[in-house]
């Protein structure tokens, strides 16, 4: 999984590259990740593009890192463009990772026909459907494969130091990434947070729809799986560290998409408090980079108490 740089900016001192994989189809194997697919590689052989900001500080030792996972119709650019993550993380000496939303050009019927399914919605789970379960599983592309690449290349990342955060489906997919880690034992990511995520995917239209085309089998499936609001209730008294924001202007809240309430109820229900827990509604703003934008650096921040503990 050699890498090949595809461009370089510097950025706050630091240097934002892209880079660009060949995702071998070989055997994958990590005891920490449940979904694996043990016959293929996650996306199918297709190339694969990434961002990594690697902050000035890395020349002189490994620094942590915080994944970020972007909405619905996004790629690994946006985040990095828009989010304005780098700067804070810089300050901090944190690495920031930024992951495409789905796999690219995999050829699959209907990939192309809906935006809110296939190309550019990934929903960050490992696909059982045997339509889509050559090349969608981006679960494991992104736990697994991308930070293999990263160590292969010798980059100068601290994986014993992880974080996650996301929008929207990104956030569905940190908070399911995080929860999921900690039940399997792995405890890959220190921390989570997320700007407007979908929170009960098997509670609303844009879950429904990823679920039953991605999984054998349907919404039972990604309700036990790639549920947040689920996986809250599953956990073991074990702490954690959750920060969660929404737009009350956000029409995606408002038509019922997000349902971040239902998240808190549960994290609430299984004794969580607000230290472990933070579910923030931010009056008027929306589903957009203006809203991310505004909270970024709090979410950095948030990240940084934990990673660079």
């Amino acid at each position: 999984m050699s890498l090949e740089e595809v461009s370089v900016n510097k950025v706050f001192d630091g240097s934002l590259t892209k880079y660009k994989f060949k995702v071998r189809s070989s055997l994958f194997r990590c005891r920490q990740d449940p979904h694996l697919h043990k016959q293929s590689s996650a996306l199918g052989g297709l190339d694969a593009k990434f961002n990594l900001f690697i902050p000035a500080n890395a020349a002189s030792g490994k620094v942590p890192i915080l994944f970020y996972l972007a909405g619905l119709e996004c790629t690994e650019d946006t985040g990095a463009q828009k989010g304005a993550f780098i700067g804070p993380a810089a300050k901090e000496g944190i690495a920031l990772l930024f992951p495409d939303t789905s796999p690219r050009g995999a050829g699959i019927e209907g990939e192309d026909d809906d935006w809110q399914f296939g190309t550019g919605a990934g929903f960050y789970l490992n696909a059982t459907n045997p339509k889509w379960s050559k090349h969608y599983n981006m679960y494991t592309h992104v736990t697994v494969e991308i930070p293999q690449a990263i160590e292969a290349a010798g980059l100068p990342i601290d994986f014993t130091r992880q974080s996650i955060f996301g929008h929207s489906m990104g956030g569905h997919g940190a908070l399911t990434l995080y929860l999921s880690s900690l039940l399997n034992g792995a405890k890959q990511f220190r921390s989570v947070s997320a700007f407007s995520p979908i929170a009960n995917p098997s509670k609303c239209p844009w879950g429904e729809t990823a679920f039953k085309g991605y999984l054998a089998g349907g919404v039972a499936e990604g309700q036990d799986l790639y549920d947040a609001t689920e996986l809250v209730k599953k956990l073991p008294k074990t702490p954690i560290h959750v920060l969660i924001d929404y737009g009350t202007g956000d029409k995606f809240y408002k038509n019922g998409q997000l349902l971040p309430e239902n998240f808190l109820k549960a994290a609430r229900d299984q004794g969580y408090d607000e230290v472990q827990v933070r579910v923030r509604d931010q009056d008027g703003y929306d589903h957009g980079y203006y809203f991310i934008s505004t909270f970024g650096a709090d979410h950095i921040h948030f990240h940084a108490n934990f990673l660079k503990a």
